[in-house]
């Protein structure tokens, strides 16, 4: 009879951190040369006092390929790069895959910049800053169109449920992540009145009320991302933040997923590639310019994988 204790599966904890303010999203392409564990070994390490100190949490992620190539037993069987998605009506999801990613966030944006500044100078050896991006809450958790975001999470004691592969999984303790900028076009979407963008996203604008089902469009942006089989709903976990400058804003949506098809069935029906051929009419004034797919792997998967410190 064995006398070691249980292995507790510990998840990335920055993925259910609250209370975050500031957030800067990195994107990473591997070196020519180098090799794949060495680079997770470089992301694993980046969990220092340089990088994590001030209270900002870090999430990090790999592409299926990197994370599969160094860890396969660790990667679930769904997990995939990130395939474009060409829509009704001309409406494309583009696929702008890369091999790493992280997630910092914090109270303030001059320490999440700090943390940012060290993680690229900390795996630059490793791994090259492809993509960068930060991130902001705007009036108390709404998207910069006004509308509260995020209405339909799991409350965060249900969140781990939602977003974490189940143990006894390959990847138990995991997440898969989706990513995604979107760029909003907001000059049209204010020239709507009101009542019709609360048609468009399928809530109330000042009290994030959902519409009746006599009120709310099929094509409302609420109808087409809440998802049911067999009577229940599938659920992901949201932590998207608004970004941007006077000139160019929008939507850095980012999910949690303990199941990559809940995203491909969420897509499906937004860009109308579903049974019903529906289509999202926020698709009319947002549009995605980068999606992308990772892996966020327990604390000890990756500690397994990136070998001894």
């Amino acid at each position: 009879m064995s006398t070691e204790p249980p292995q507790f599966i510990l998840p990335q904890f920055g993925i259910f951190a609250q209370g975050t303010h500031a957030h800067h999203f990195l994107e990473f392409d591997l070196k020519p040369g180098v090799d794949a564990a060495e680079a997770v070994a470089a992301f694993r390490r980046l969990r220092t006092p340089d990088v994590s100190a001030g209270g900002v949490n870090l999430v990090a992620g790999f592409g299926a390929d990197l994370w599969r190539s160094v860890a396969p037993s660790a990667a679930p069987v769904d997990l995939t790069p990130f395939e474009t998605i060409n829509g009704r009506d001309g409406h494309t999801a583009p696929a702008v895959q890369h091999d790493a990613w992280l997630w910092l966030s914090g109270a303030e944006p001059d320490v999440t910049w700090q943390s940012a500044r060290a993680a690229v100078l900390a795996v630059r050896d490793a791994a090259s800053l492809a993509a960068e991006q930060p991130g902001f809450t705007y009036r108390g958790g709404r998207d910069i169109t006004g509308f509260v975001d995020g209405t339909a999470n799991p409350p965060v004691r249900l969140a781990a449920d939602v977003a974490l592969v189940p143990p006894g999984q390959a990847g138990e303790g995991g997440s898969h992540v989706l990513t995604m900028r979107w760029v909003h076009d907001l000059v049209a979407f204010d020239q709507l009145s009101v009542n019709d963008q609360q048609q468009v996203i399928g809530r109330t604008k000042a009290d994030s009320i959902e519409l009746s089902d006599a009120e709310k469009p099929a094509t409302a942006h609420i109808a087409r991302v809440e998802m049911t089989v067999d009577g229940e709903e599938l659920e992901i976990f949201r932590r998207s933040v608004p970004y941007g400058s006077a000139e160019e804003h929008g939507l850095y949506f980012l999910a949690f997923s303990a199941e990559r098809s809940r995203y491909d069935q969420m897509l499906a029906r937004m860009f109308g590639n579903s049974p019903d051929g529906l289509r999202d009419r926020l698709t009319d004034y947002s549009e995605p310019v980068s999606c992308a797919y990772y892996f966020a792997p327990s604390l000890n998967a990756l500690a397994e994988a990136a070998g001894p410190e």
